[in-house]
């Protein structure tokens, strides 16, 4: 019988991606991580709760369960890199890190180590059977833009049993099965922060340097509290309103050298946009699809939730820059610019300009 490790969340998906694989006969563990061991303003970890109802579904389920600490090596390989790209200036998403690093490297490692064929999650995307990633099926839930960052091997080695489904069809089942979280809230946000303020957090460990926040004519506005606290395209919490003819003010840029953060009136303004994207660090899930310094049509993801945005990719080595069919709103450096050719997600690499 092949033994596949689930990472169980404490959520309904992977307590599902448990279940479906219990019925379909394979040796099911599920394995709880705990990567994060910190209590929130509250005085409460996260994580506890957490545990515990991955304890009571795996009953339900008749499944044996274990936790796991990788709270070490998440600081070392995800948190660290977090920190020391915010206080660069650049906004990075740490969970595309994490499941480089953690779920599908230090987690897939330990799941090998004790026995198992195979490491099971509870993502909404698809693989097929030569390791190539795909979109979920759920639009809505679709999760390959977190996952780009892997490679065939690992992808051979992991299970989806949630991606050819929608998360309706997945809290049904929960339902029918009684499974106990079958209708509890989907986490959001970075996990190590949980309900807190970001900027609260982001205070416990990087300095705060304020500065003079300024026009794109060089009038200054006021002032900000420090240029990591901000992202491109940000309007809310600027403190600005009123000024200049009453429109809005959004980011449009970061100084660092002289420590100001640069703003623009108005949502349709010139600055905002940008006809191309230079990226860094790219990476492929298989081999790259075209020769080097040659030109690639594809559909560029460059935030979770947005539509596909038609672009030419030309590249070389970890470097490349896309060229955009239409301009592009908020181009944030230290985000992720992920790759699709239809439904296969070909890799991505991190905005730099």
């Amino acid at each position: 019988m092949s033994r596949v490790v689930v990472g169980m969340s404490g959520g309904v998906d992977s307590a599902v991606s448990a279940l479906l694989l219990k019925r379909q006969g394979f040796d099911v563990i599920g394995v709880f991580m705990n990567n994060w061991e910190e209590k929130d303003e509250h005085g409460v970890c996260a994580s506890q709760a957490d545990w515990q109802d991955v304890q009571d579904v795996c009953g339900q389920i008749g499944i044996p369960y274990y936790s796991v600490n990788f709270a070490r090596e998440y600081e070392e390989r995800v948190f660290a890199h977090f920190l020391s790209e915010y206080q660069a200036g650049r906004t990075p998403n740490p969970d595309v890190l994490c499941n480089r690093e953690i779920k599908f490297k230090a987690f897939l490692d330990y799941a090998l180590k004790i026995g198992a064929q195979s490491l099971a999650t509870g993502h909404f995307v698809r693989r097929d059977s030569e390791g190539r990633l795909l979109r979920g099926l759920d639009a809505g839930k679709e999760q390959s833009y977190f996952l780009y960052m892997l490679k065939q091997r690992q992808l051979l080695l992991s299970r989806f049993p949630v991606g050819e489904m929608t998360k309706r069809q997945v809290r049904q089942l929960a339902k029918e099965a009684g499974l106990r979280v079958a209708d509890k809230k989907d986490s959001t946000g970075i996990c190590f922060i949980g309900e807190r303020r970001f900027k609260a957090f982001l205070q416990q460990y990087l300095p705060t340097q304020p500065g003079d926040m300024v026009s794109d004519t060089g009038q200054v506005l006021g002032r900000h509290e420090g240029l990591m606290y901000y992202t491109i395209g940000q309007r809310r919490g600027l403190g600005i309103g009123g000024r200049g003819d009453g429109r809005s003010w959004f980011v449009a840029g970061k100084d660092l050298n002289s420590n100001r953060l640069l703003v623009v009136q108005g949502e349709d303004h010139p600055a905002l946009f940008k006809q191309t994207a230079r990226l860094q660090q790219l990476t492929w899930v298989a081999e790259p699809p075209g020769r080097e310094n040659t030109a690639l049509n594809v559909a560029v993801k460059l935030r979770y939730r947005q539509a596909d945005q038609a672009a030419l990719l030309v590249y070389a080595g970890q470097e490349g820059e896309l060229v955009f069919d239409v301009p592009q709103r908020a181009v944030t450096p230290g985000q992720s610019a992920v790759l699709y050719q239809g439904e296969v997600c070909l890799g991505g690499g991190i905005v730099v300009s």
